[in-house]
């Protein structure tokens, strides 16, 4: 009997006892599945959060001021926060930045035109911003170094704020009011969609320093973004101005310096250790599976005894015996191992559309992704519990004595 043989009078085997063989193979198909499930899920969201990082900017430094680093009982400093010198000096001081945009979020604020309010997010910025952000301009322009130097009562608003304001009139050149304050729109951006559940469109941009001095009243800034002039430099660059924030600030640590390359390698381990505790329940689930596969083959092995003693008796050796048990439990657990895969991916597709239709985290819902690589190592990884499981059953029927065999009743 050659391995086409012996793969079909399996599948014959599974038909002749479909509900054994269902219930046989359901510790794989569960294993396997919620393994497949897992996958797509980590996978989904990496891949998200590498489009979200993507879509923020490319090659971004990311510094912050973080008063939750100072120590418990350590005497506060003198620092209250970044500045604008800062991101002169850093610029200035740093030979390998190439580009810095300083960053002031004013928080949720009504803005109103005519008749119609919507709630926005006010940003006070610099005109690097745009290109570090990769931000388009659709109409008008964006802020300026001049706008900055005078503290203009200008704005450049997202697409949103355009339509549900303005509806098909021409923003350029209106006012609108935000926090008690007109300014004049000067462009609209174009639409960007949401990242980390940020909605770009109904954002307005203001200088920055516009914020700080006409709706604030303070000088900070929120955070910095640089940008460094090779890529392969980046950790150079940070280097550069962790020293220089220290030499400015007396040495006091209290700044976060970060890239997005840094922070999207956190989360991805992160994810991945995700991906591993939950593999690792699943993965009892085959181990179940398994032991459940070679009772099976036992109980598989005492029923077709004589079956086993009469093809000994006709010529049939050792080994092929003990192929044909091995090819069984592979098949086995191949089927399940199959049946796991499209049962993962489908409940994984289920979920993202439930999420999504329910607007769920962030109003996106869940994403999810099925690489190739994870449904062919599921497959496998089956068909291998099959074999180690099936080892035991099929040597035991290869060494059978086959005149006992056809003696066996």
């Amino acid at each position: 009997m050659n391995l086409i043989d012996s793969f079909f009078t399996a599948l014959a085997n599974l038909r002749r006892h479909k509900l054994r063989s269902l219930l046989t193979m359901l510790g794989v198909i569960i294993g396997v599945a919620a393994v497949i499930l897992m996958v797509a899920l980590v996978e989904g969201a990496r891949s998200k959060v590498v489009e979200e990082f993507r879509r923020l900017g490319s090659s971004l430094i990311i510094v912050v001021y973080d008063p939750s680093l100072r120590k418990r009982g350590e005497t506060p400093g003198t620092i209250e926060g970044l500045r604008m010198e800062d991101a002169e000096a850093i610029l200035r001081e740093c030979p390998s930045v190439k580009m810095v945009s300083a960053e002031l979020e004013a928080g949720s604020q009504k803005a109103r035109y005519g008749g119609e309010e919507l709630d926005v997010v006010i940003d006070g910025c610099q005109p690097e911003y745009l290109y570090l952000h990769n931000l388009q301009i659709e109409r008008g322009r964006f802020i300026t170094q001049e706008d900055l130097d005078s503290w203009a009562k200008v704005c450049a608003i997202g697409k949103e704020v355009q339509r549900r304001l303005f509806g098909n009139r021409d923003p350029i050149g209106e006012t609108i009011e935000i926090a008690g304050v007109s300014v004049t729109v000067v462009g609209v951006m174009a639409e960007k969609g949401k990242t980390f559940g940020q909605d770009w469109d109904k954002r307005v941009f203001v200088p920055i320093t516009a914020l700080q001095k006409r709706f604030i009243g303070a000088d900070i800034v929120g955070v910095i973004f640089a940008q460094p002039r090779d890529p392969e430099r980046t950790n150079e660059a940070m280097d550069e101005i962790w020293q220089l924030l220290m030499r400015r600030h007396d040495n006091q640590p209290y700044f976060r310096v970060d890239s997005q390359e840094r922070l999207l390698s956190s989360i991805g381990r992160v994810l991945s250790i995700f991906g591993l505790v939950v593999g690792a329940i699943a993965g009892l689930s085959l181990l179940v599976g398994g032991i459940g596969i070679m009772n099976i083959m036992l109980v598989t092995v005492a029923e077709r005894t004589r079956e086993i003693g009469i093809r000994k008796a006709v010529g049939a050796r050792n080994r092929d015996i003990l192929l044909q048990f091995l090819i069984e439990s592979m098949t086995l657990s191949g089927v399940g191992g199959i049946i796991g895969i499209l049962l993962g991916w489908g409940v994984s597709v289920l979920i993202g559309w439930a999420t999504q239709q329910a607007k769920l985290f962030g109003g996106e819902g869940l994403t999810t992704h099925l690489p190739l690589w994870a449904a062919t190592a599921g497959f496998l990884f089956s068909a291998a519990v099959g074999i180690f499981f099936g080892i035991y059953p099929a040597w035991r029927a290869s060494r059978l004595n086959p005149i006992e065999a056809l003696r066996y009743e």
